[in-house]
């Protein structure tokens, strides 16, 4: 990749990528793994900023979004723009995250995610995949967090405060474009006929927060029914 000419600003795709938006390196850096030769950056699409753009002109239009916040955020912005362009929102996913504060010995931080961690996001609009223009990739990565002492920032959260996060390692894409994807990749076959969120928990070797969250999307996509309620809770079957 080199220097391309966008709407009159000429970019330079072969280095970083970084919009006109105050952005973190992780966010950057995604940007430029996803960036192909004459793609627009940080374009105006009506009172919207798209991250990525592509192919505007032509018979394919395509938005790339590097969401690294709340899915709930891009609700607006989705429900102007999916009837015109496709979109595939590119959310990473933190595995393990090495801290880098002032002083100290870099360290891992004790807690760790999972692909699981998308229903967190997917809850907030369960119906997300529904429509057929919107895909999303699920990046999984272990990443540095860039910290200073702060010390307007409370003590429980260790006097830190983050300025920077950088992608340290990535270890994979998994692609949705459909709530079927969601379903055939995240629920086992070995699930009873019938079954609770406990159930769903022990089978997929979640917390069963997290099979609460699997099935209220479920339903909304009508993967699921509720069937009944007891003491163990809500029993769902499968709908499809």
């Amino acid at each position: 990749m080199g220097a391309e000419v966008f709407y009159g600003r000429r970019i330079d795709t072969s280095g970083p990528i970084v919009g006109t938006l105050n952005e973190s390196s992780l966010h950057a850096e995604l940007k430029r793994r996803y960036a192909q030769p004459g793609d627009a950056f940080e374009v105006p699409i009506d009172r919207f900023v798209a991250d990525i753009a592509r192919d505007l002109s032509g018979p394919d239009p395509r938005l790339i979004e590097i969401q690294t916040a709340s899915f709930a955020a891009m609700g607006t912005k989705l429900d102007h723009l999916l009837p015109r362009f496709r979109i595939t929102i590119v959310h990473p996913i933190v595995v393990r995250t090495r801290l880098d504060r002032p002083g100290r010995k870099p360290r891992l931080s004790p807690k760790k995610g999972s692909l699981h961690l998308l229903f967190g996001e997917l809850v907030s609009m369960p119906t997300l995949l529904d429509h057929p223009n919107l895909d999303i990739d699920a990046i999984l990565l272990d990443v540095v967090k860039v910290q200073e002492i702060d010390r307007h920032v409370r003590r429980g959260r260790g006097g830190f405060r983050t300025i920077d996060k950088r992608i340290e390692t990535v270890h994979g894409t998994h692609r949705f474009a459909s709530m079927d994807d969601v379903y055939d990749a995240f629920v086992p076959d070995d699930l009873p006929a019938r079954f609770t969120t406990a159930d769903l928990a022990a089978a997929a070797g979640v917390p069963r927060s997290v099979a609460q969250q699997m099935a209220y999307c479920f339903k909304y996509s009508c993967h699921l029914s509720e069937n009944d309620r007891t003491r163990e809770g809500i029993v769902y079957t499968r709908s499809r």
